[in-house]
């Protein structure tokens, strides 16, 4: 019987954990023998209790447990040592950051241990229950939101009273994949006037039929569609027109948030520091791209800066402050790539499978993904 072990993450702010008791039955029921380690699940509300009743063994954890698991998941990229702490011919699965993480893909191929970043699942129909990086998303760009009404010093909706009428809020959200979307979504059930920017025009009707103002491209023969639903970097002069349009929605806006990425490159700079110069004093911008870089100039990771009264936050892992919710969800995409791979006979990894080969990052000794050349080798 094969052993799965979820450990605990020890990464810095990190609460989630890679399953719940509910998706700890559903491993055992598809033949797998499971340990959690002790506190895993604490910080998103998960007690041993509960995993000990979904029929789990709680272990103490460490380099020793990790040896013996033939699959590990996780949430966040390794840490320290970790990398040698596998057994030859083991799976590891989770949000591994491989190209930030050189160094800890080397010593897993070295180590003979296959690995599986989620960041690399191929974005595709039949991949979707799989997809962590929407669902996590999906988290960010509410999260944000919330954040955004709850730094702004007033109110988000219309409101008429004795005292007169407030005028509702302003929010320009930059960026309508998952986060942004939802971000949207969300500051319009907040009662928000919501303008929306992207360099894809097929998401225009995205955003209107969720009751946001969709702001003019630049007019261009570019298309900034990407594959599997991503924008595509574009070039210098269209982002230039873009800013400048931009800009002028920015000036009068009171939240901005940044949502706008490009799978494996920098977030593009998107706002100035001209722009944030050209904001009214109180504005709030709340920078979901900031681990890759920030789309605001003056954006620091996991910082605030105060830029002349224009408050620029930028959180590096929204989705872990709703621990529970993200950790069910992180849990049950985790469980469908489990129950993609396993067969009669226990895990197979076919690297001409679809998904798996898409994501394939280390096996047999090697590293196989084509982002890494022959001097990430190990």
């Amino acid at each position: 019987m094969s052993k799965v072990l979820i450990p605990k993450e020890r990464g810095a702010g990190e609460t989630r954990v890679a399953a719940t008791p509910e998706t700890v039955a559903k491993l055992i029921a598809l033949g797998f023998e499971v340990e959690v380690e002790r506190g895993a699940g604490k910080t998103a509300s998960f007690l041993d209790e509960a995993y000990t009743e979904a029929g789990a063994t709680i272990v103490d954890g460490g380099e020793n447990s990790w040896r013996g698991a033939d699959l590990l998941l996780k949430v966040g990229p390794l840490d320290g040592d970790e990398a040698t702490w596998l057994a030859e011919g083991s799976l590891l699965i989770g949000l591994l950051a491989p190209f930030d993480n050189r160094d800890a893909v080397r010593r897993l191929a070295a180590a003979g241990v296959t690995s599986l970043p989620m960041e690399l699942l191929p974005r595709t129909t039949l991949a979707q229950s799989m997809d962590v990086l929407s669902s996590q998303a999906n988290i960010a760009g509410y999260r944000a939101a919330v954040m955004a009404a709850l730094e702004l010093d007033r109110y988000f909706p219309l409101l008429m009273t004795a005292a007169g009428t407030i005028r509702p809020a302003k929010v320009v959200i930059i960026g309508a994949g998952v986060a942004g979307l939802q971000a949207v979504a969300t500051a319009r059930r907040l009662g928000a006037v919501v303008e929306v920017s992207d360099i894809r025009p097929e998401v225009q009707e995205q955003v209107e039929s969720l009751g946001g103002h969709f702001i003019p491209l630049p007019e261009t023969e570019e298309d900034g569609s990407g594959g599997g639903g991503y924008a595509k970097e574009m070039t210098a002069d269209f982002l230039r027109r873009q800013r400048e349009i931009l800009k002028e929605h920015l000036a009068v806006a009171n939240v901005v948030i940044t949502t706008a990425a490009v799978p494996g490159k920098p977030a593009p700079k998107l706002v100035g520091a001209d722009m944030v110069a050209a904001m009214q004093p109180g504005t709030v911008i709340i920078d979901l791209a900031a681990e890759r870089g920030g789309n605001c100039e003056l954006t620091r990771v996991d910082e605030e800066v105060d830029s002349d009264g224009v408050r620029i936050l930028g959180p590096s892992n929204l989705a872990a402050g709703m621990a529970h919710d993200a950790s069910m969800l992180y849990a049950r995409n985790l469980l469908a790539l489990v129950q993609h791979v396993t067969g009669e006979d226990g895990i197979a990894i076919d690297a001409e499978d679809e998904i798996v080969g898409g994501m394939l990052l280390t096996h047999g000794g090697e590293i196989r993904h084509p982002g890494f050349t022959e001097e990430d080798s190990p």
